[in-house]
C-alpha cells in the first residue's frame, strides 16, 4: 500500500548548499560528459526524500555509474518521473518524490527549476536554495552555484516544478504475519 509523507525541504536545500561548490564521492561527476546538473539536484531531491524508485527505466535511483535510473541525471526524464508524465506514472509503480508544474509565485525552496533555450530544449535543472527580496536564489553544478539569483541565467523559457511530497510503500504484512504466528518481536517490525 502506498502512503505519502512530507517532502523534507530543509534537508533537501541543506544537502545542496553543502554540495553545490564540490563534488560527494557518493556519486559520479557527469560534468564534461553531460552535464551534472539533474544528479546534483537528484541527490538534493534524494536528501529530502530518502526515497528511490528501483523501477528499471521508469524509475528514479542511482545505484552506481553504470546501474541508474535515465531520470536520475537526464533533464526530460527526470521531468517525466516527478511529474508522473507518459509511461512514468504507470509503469514506477508511484514509489517516489512526485512534484506538479507551477507557476513560479506558486514555487517554494526546495523545489526544481528547468531552463529551456530558444529551440525549445530543456537544458539545464537547478533547485531552489533561497529567497533574496522577491528573487529566487538557485543552486546547481556543471556551471557550479550557490544561491545564484534565478534572473542571472540566460534561459528562453524556464518551468517550476512544486515537490508535492513523496510516495513509500507500507507494508504492513509483515506485521499481520507475525501476528498470527504468536509473536510479535520489535526488532521484526516494520518501519512506517
Amino acid at each position: 500500500m502506498l502512503i505519502t509523507k512530507p517532502y523534507n525541504r530543509a534537508r533537501a536545500v541543506q544537502y545542496a548548499k553543502e554540495w553545490a561548490l564540490r563534488r560527494n564521492p557518493l556519486f559520479i561527476d557527469f560534468t564534461g560528459i553531460g552535464g551534472n546538473c539533474t544528479n546534483f539536484v537528484s541527490q538534493a531531491i534524494l536528501a529530502g526524500s530518502c526515497t528511490m524508485n528501483y523501477t528499471p527505466d521508469f524509475g528514479w535511483y542511482y545505484i552506481s555509474p553504470t546501474d541508474r535510473a535515465p531520470a536520475w541525471s537526464s533533464v526530460e526524464f527526470f521531468y517525466d518521473f516527478l511529474t508522473g508524465r507518459a509511461d512514468f506514472a504507470e509503469q514506477n509503480g508511484g514509489v517516489g518524490p512526485f512534484a506538479t508544474e507551477v507557476v513560479d509565485s506558486l514555487a517554494e525552496v526546495g523545489d526544481v527549476v528547468q531552463y529551456a533555450n530558444e529551440a525549445g530544449d530543456w537544458y539545464h535543472t537547478v533547485i531552489i536554495t533561497g529567497v533574496e527580496g522577491n528573487e529566487f536564489l538557485v543552486s546547481a553544478q556543471s556551471n557550479d552555484a550557490l544561491d545564484r539569483p534565478i534572473t542571472s541565467y540566460n534561459f528562453t523559457k524556464a518551468r517550476f516544478l512544486h515537490i508535492e511530497g513523496v510516495r513509500i510503500e507500507l507494508n504492513d504484512d509483515a506485521c499481520f504475519d507475525l501476528l498470527l504466528r504468536g509473536g510479535i518481536d520489535p526488532e521484526q517490525m516494520p518501519e512506517s
